[in-house]
């Protein structure tokens, strides 16, 4: 049976504010057939009403889609080469503005928080973390992480930064506190000006070339000259001059 993709993904648009056109589509249309399988839907008439019902086949949707993957200091190696371009950075900018776009659960963005207070770092205003789940922000926002979640923290740094609760670890509020969560989506929304560092890993893979290319334009556009922009590291960019950008290391990239 031949699914109808084009009236799913104006549902979606209508009734969810979730643009899928810019997806991959071979890639995205896997996807939504694998979750509206689990779901128990034939069609993707049928599928949109049961996630318009059930708030878990719509949650499990969302997660599904909008690639809730995210570590503490994902890429060990390649995030302490970035905790150096911080340090530099922050010599010339005393005070940063940063944003962690796509933040998922938010482990990158108080990844960030804490390399600031180990290193005495200021920002001009608490990180900018959004997403385009809301779910996933609240969950973001509590700063509770399973064991397994924590593979890449320090046991130093788990015992200055976090509580041990009934096998869960709670962030400290000092960390908390530095983070701002906001609902953004990368592709229908306007961004912001004036950053001197956006970090956006591991998302735009999954996004046509044509809608990678412009989220590159408006990254840099965003950021000021000098700042840094950091992706995944399967997101190496190729021309970075195009978008005035200059590579300064694996996957970091500076405003020119």
């Amino acid at each position: 049976m031949k699914l109808n993709y084009d009236y799913f993904y104006d549902w979606t648009k209508a009734n969810l504010n979730i643009n899928l056109d810019g997806y991959k589509e071979k890639q995205l249309q896997r996807r939504i057939a694998s979750v509206m399988k689990n779901a128990g839907a034939v069609t993707l008439e049928d599928y949109s009403r049961k996630i318009q019902k059930d708030p878990a086949v719509k949650q499990q949707f969302l997660d599904y889609i909008t690639i809730n993957v995210t570590d503490f200091f994902r890429n060990q190696d390649i995030f302490e080469e970035f905790e150096k371009q911080m340090l530099v950075l922050s010599a010339e900018f005393p005070a940063m503005k940063i944003w962690s776009a796509a933040c998922s659960t938010g482990a990158e963005a108080y990844s960030m928080a804490m390399i600031l207070d180990k290193h005495k770092m200021r920002t001009s205003d608490k990180i900018l973390a959004t997403d385009i789940d809301d779910t996933i922000l609240k969950r973001a926002k509590l700063g509770v992480y399973k064991t397994h979640e924590m593979k890449n923290v320090s046991a130093t740094d788990r015992n200055s930064y976090f509580e041990e609760k009934e096998g869960n670890y709670h962030l400290k509020s000092n960390i908390k506190n530095n983070v701002q969560f906001k609902k953004h989506d990368l592709i229908a929304d306007k961004f912001g000006k004036g950053f001197h560092i956006i970090v956006c890993r591991n998302v735009t893979i999954y996004f046509k070339n044509e809608v990678k290319e412009e989220l590159y334009q408006k990254f840099s556009d965003s950021l000021v000259p000098g700042g840094l922009f950091f992706t995944g590291a399967t997101e190496a960019i190729y021309s970075p001059e195009v978008y005035g950008l200059k590579k300064v290391s694996a996957f970091i990239y500076e405003k020119m």
